[in-house]
């Protein structure tokens, strides 16, 4: 055990200081998450006040549809002067290396998520951080149960030279589950009376599915790698 984190922790180490030096995926990303939430704004917001129930649709669109454009490029690097090959050669659990790229993507949507977060609390005049920690744990789960899909069918669709296109197209609707509790579970948080029960009751099944998504990307990276 100590040896597979090890090795998930360097490949972890090897993305974050890649994405140090050129800040690539960051800026990319974040400037996509940010234009999502400023175009919604000015049609969901009319003289000063936001249309009911839009930040919490909005906030979970732009996490999906900036997480799709970061989780196209996480094996992108290791396309090139057969880096992909290497590491697959390498006498390391495979799972390992899943495990690495996974939270390499995981701290990269973490940043754009919290810059989102403000940005649609400050523009929809809508108290997320009421309940910050609530949020907080259910942006977490939701990007956790997305990102964990991502990364498998990303690294399976290295090889295809139209990964881009069919990225979005397996990986929506495996993940619809998760962006429908994760919306609705911060409808409950940010509504005029907060429903904690619910949005409890949104957290555990979010917790349910990042589990069951976990363990089958763990079990499959390896045969789907080898294909």
């Amino acid at each position: 055990m100590n040896r597979f984190l090890q090795v998930a922790w360097l490949v972890v180490w090897k993305d974050l200081r890649v994405e140090a030096r050129s800040k690539e995926m960051l800026f990319t990303t974040l400037f996509f998450a940010i234009s999502i939430v400023l175009v919604f704004s000015f049609g969901f917001v009319r003289a000063g006040q936001a249309v009911e129930g839009a930040a919490a649709g909005i906030l979970w669109i732009a996490m999906a549809f900036s997480g799709t454009l970061a989780l196209g490029r996480a094996f992108e690097r290791e396309r090139y002067h057969d880096a992909l090959r290497g590491l697959l050669l390498a006498p390391v659990d495979r799972p390992a290396i899943y495990l690495g790229k996974l939270v390499g993507l995981l701290l990269l949507l973490s940043l754009v998520e919290t810059v989102v977060a403000v940005l649609v609390a400050f523009l929809f005049g809508v108290p997320f951080f009421r309940h910050g920690w609530w949020l907080f744990l259910m942006l977490s789960l939701g990007t956790v149960g997305f990102a964990s899909v991502g990364t498998l069918f990303s690294a399976m669709l290295v090889r295809t030279r139209s990964r881009t296109v069919l990225l979005p197209v397996l990986l929506y609707p495996v993940t619809i589950p998760v962006l429908i509790m994760g919306v609705s579970g911060t409808t409950a948080l940010v509504q005029a009376e907060p429903d904690l029960a619910m949005a409890r009751l949104w957290i555990s099944l979010l917790f349910f599915f990042d589990t069951v998504f976990l363990t089958l990307a763990l079990w499959t990276f390896e045969p789907v790698m080898t294909e």
